[in-house]
């Protein structure tokens, strides 16, 4: 069997996320983001493409400015912190980003300096007054007819008008040109739907853009009137040129420009399918290849962001259920050009019904089988049937469907061609009945070849999945050894039939991917929004929601409270929980035990004997299968936690007040 897809080998091939505005850490919607792309740079790195992928963070505008000045920091300071976090989560999710550009790099002011200058001098950028609608978290202009019910149409969040300075962008004498390469070129905004979107849009009139600000600055100041700062989104645009050496290395650029893809969610749609090209005809470059807006995730709340502060934070869920299974869900519950939903329990239901059940199951009961009855040596494939010609052309129909599915951008679609190959290998068992021609000699010889064809679904499977778990490969390796080097799988071979080496040895290995119970897991989320309460320094986002909207407590409520002394006298690590320990406190003749979310930052020798504050009327919790009879006090910032110890010889029980 053979059957290759997909564009002409050894060229290059460039994908860029939306660099990410670093105001708080970042949510799953971001993740959604990194993670599709990272799927079709791996996707094209396997295809034997040389790929820069580019990622990184838009580090100016008002918004950082204030939640720098809020925190009594400058925002350089504010910002890295906050970079240090990003980065450390793309490495927690296995992204394999090339490049990783910031919009403070002297490089990147540069470009944008150099790039405004030119727009200025050839007469499309003018200076005038703007008054108009603007929302801080969006940072973004809209004008009196684009308010939804005099609130931003995106977050809905208040917006305050603005009366300043301003130079302006001739966006309208573009518009015409635009207009004409987005008919000419089909698949230039994706998806269809989204393309209408614009279209529409651009013929309703394109008003000139606010291109620099004078209320603040912090910002990239305007070349020729340092009084200005360019406007963000004009800023930040240019990170795609930056980030593979436009004005800088010319023989980079020349390799990797024009963009195949930018991928971004639909709500900056207009900024990159209008303002972008628009921008990159009047310097004079060519138009990315393809812009790709997807869906947002929703929760029953609505649209998930940082602005709203109903946020879910990726990091977690990867300590929770590993890195592949996250990857996994986010690309498969998003369908193409539609938003996706999430919630743990969908979340946890499609870990056990597709990676537990189906694929794990697959990997398990093959391995069993050829350990059993040919004592873990993968046979030769001797005697074959009909039907392992039905599934011969199953596996190659996942290949092409697939690889068309991913040319697409239709992560959903992807995973589901690889699924259906998966649910046909489970069928094949039970059509072949391996352990019935176990029990007859003379069919030792058709047995053979029944275990070799699931292994060979087995290989292509996990090849066509590499690009959303990479880490699968190096695990179905351990277990089958399918691969000489798992860290470096052909697209094509997925395309090919019977590379499995024979004579190999099957070893038995961990469960890939072990059922989840669902009560446990609602045990565990008590456990985890009790250590937030605790440990987790408040997202930006909600601190800066409490800081608008700040809520007072009477006194009355204030003494509904019993804190209380207590003393340790008994601590230890909880098993199978790196964040947890067990604590055993004494208040006056009671004894109580606690679980608190403190064993990174305490060693339980070190606690035995101190006083501490907790909160004694809490209602009991089940914390991983222990009673937790109260809460520590506790303060935190970004890398501490120090639990609130009472110094002198106040004895245990006392109240404080």
């Amino acid at each position: 069997m053979k059957g290759r897809t997909g564009m002409e080998k050894g060229r290059n091939f460039y994908i860029t996320t939306p660099i990410y505005y670093p105001s708080d850490n970042l949510h799953i919607g971001h993740a959604y983001t990194t993670v599709a792309a990272d799927c079709i740079a791996r996707f094209k790195r396997m295809q034997g493409y040389q790929v820069y992928y580019l990622t990184g963070t838009d580090e100016h505008g008002q918004k950082i400015a204030r939640a720098a000045s809020d925190n009594n920091m400058t925002p350089q300071a504010y910002i890295d912190g906050i970079v240090s976090n990003i980065r450390r989560l793309w490495e927690t999710l296995l992204i394999s980003n090339t490049g990783f550009i910031r919009t403070t790099e002297a490089r990147h002011q540069q470009v944008v300096k150099k790039l405004f200058q030119q727009v200025y001098d050839q007469g499309d950028i003018y200076i005038s007054e703007y008054e108009g609608w603007y929302c801080l978290p969006c940072e973004t202009f809209f004008t009196e007819r684009q308010l939804k019910d005099g609130k931003c149409p995106d977050c809905e969040r208040e917006v305050e008008l603005l009366k300043e300075e301003s130079y302006f962008f001739k966006m309208s004498r573009y518009a015409d040109r635009l207009l004409k390469h987005i008919d000419e070129n089909p698949e230039f905004i994706q998806p269809e739907s989204r393309r209408h979107e614009v279209i529409n849009f651009i013929k309703g009139g394109l008003d000139d853009l606010c291109v620099s600000r004078t209320s603040f600055k912090w910002g990239i100041p305007v070349p020729f009137n340092e009084k200005h700062v360019v406007y963000v989104w004009f800023d930040a645009l240019i990170n795609y040129l930056t980030g593979i050496g436009y004005a800088q290395d010319d023989s980079m650029f020349a390799e990797y420009w024009p963009a195949d893809v930018h991928l971004m969610a639909k709500d900056i749609l207009r900024f990159h399918a209008i303002i972008w090209p628009i921008m990159l005809m009047a310097v004079g470059l060519p138009l990315p290849k393809k812009i790709f807006a997807h869906g947002w995730i929703m929760l029953e709340g609505g649209k998930m962001s940082k602005s709203k502060g109903n946020v879910i934070d990726p990091g977690i869920l990867v300590d929770k259920y590993g890195a592949d299974a996250i990857r996994y869900y986010l690309i498969k519950e998003m369908s193409y050009g539609q938003d996706g939903m999430y919630s743990e329990e969908m979340l946890v239901n499609r870990i056990n019904s597709d990676l537990a059940n189906d694929l794990g199951n697959l990997v398990s009961r093959t391995a069993a089988m050829v350990i059993r009855y040919f004592s873990g040596q993968i046979p030769a494939p001797e005697e074959y049937a009909p039907i392992d010609e039905e599934l011969k052309q199953a596996a190659l129909q996942a290949y092409q469907e697939s690889t068309a599915k991913l040319e697409k951008l239709d992560f959903a679609g992807y995973l589901i061609s690889c699924m259906k190959l998966v649910a046909r290998a489970n069928k094949y068992i039970d059509e072949t009945e391996p352990w019935r021609l176990a029990k007859d000699e003379s069919s030792r010889g058709r047995l053979g070849a029944v275990l070799y064809n699931l292994l060979e679904c087995i290989r292509i499977t996990t090849v066509l999945m590499a690009p959303a778990m990479p880490q699968l490969p190096l695990r179905v390796n351990a277990q089958l050894n399918l691969f000489p080097s798992p860290e470096e799988l052909e697209w094509d071979s997925a395309g090919e039939w019977a590379l499995v080496p024979a004579g190999n040895e099957v070893k038995k290995g961990e469960v890939l991917f072990p059922r989840i119970d669902l009560q446990q897991m609602e045990e565990s989320n008590m456990a985890s929004e009790q250590e937030v309460k605790k440990d987790v320094p408040a997202a930006t986002a909600v601190k800066e929601e409490l800081k608008e909207e700040k809520e007072y407590i009477t006194y009355d409520d204030f003494s509904r409270l019993d804190l209380r002394v207590a003393e340790i006298v008994e601590c230890e690590k909880m098993e199978k929980a790196d964040k947890l320990l067990i604590l055993k406190v004494k208040l006056g003749e009671e004894q109580r035990t606690i679980v608190a979310g403190i064993a990174q930052h305490y060693e339980p020798a070190e606690l035995i004997g101190k006083k501490v504050v907790i909160v004694a009327n809490l209602q009991p919790a089940k914390l991983r299968g222990t009673m937790s009879e109260g809460m520590l006090l506790a303060a935190s910032d970004d890398n501490r936690v120090e639990v609130l110890m009472v110094q002198s010889d106040i004895a245990a029980g006392n109240r404080v007040k």
